[in-house]
């Protein structure tokens, strides 16, 4: 099952709940990913741009959207980022067909990743 990280971040109506009245959000989300299909890998609260960080599993991009859509809609988050993940056998494989794609950037006078190709 394909694995996704979520950075949430809360609202100050969010936060105010949250000081006030302190639970474990991964507990409280954990029947959402199920009645979802997923399962959850691990969660952090985090600093910086974002709040906390949810690592889990779900069946497909459409409920790993739901899952963002529906915490959203609670209006205790301000903001959601979904992010697939890749195995590192996974981006092997994607480096493999990546490659075997022959893609061939623009040309262009201004060199570039080490690649210059000078305009016809």
């Amino acid at each position: 099952m394909p694995l996704y990280a979520q950075q949430v971040r809360y609202t100050e109506v969010g936060w105010a709940a949250l000081v006030a009245s302190p639970e474990n959000r991964l507990e409280a989300i954990r029947p959402v990913i199920d009645r979802l299909g997923g399962t959850i890998v691990d969660g952090w609260f985090s600093f910086g741009d974002y709040d906390m960080l949810l690592v889990c599993r779900m069946p497909d991009n459409v409920s790993a959207a739901a899952l963002s859509m529906a915490v959203s809609a609670g209006g205790a988050i301000k903001s959601v980022k979904t992010i697939p993940l890749l195995t590192f056998d996974e981006g092997l494989q994607a480096m493999s067909k990546a490659k075997g794609a022959e893609y061939t950037p623009p040309a262009t006078e201004i060199p570039y990743f080490g690649t210059y190709r000078p305009a016809a």
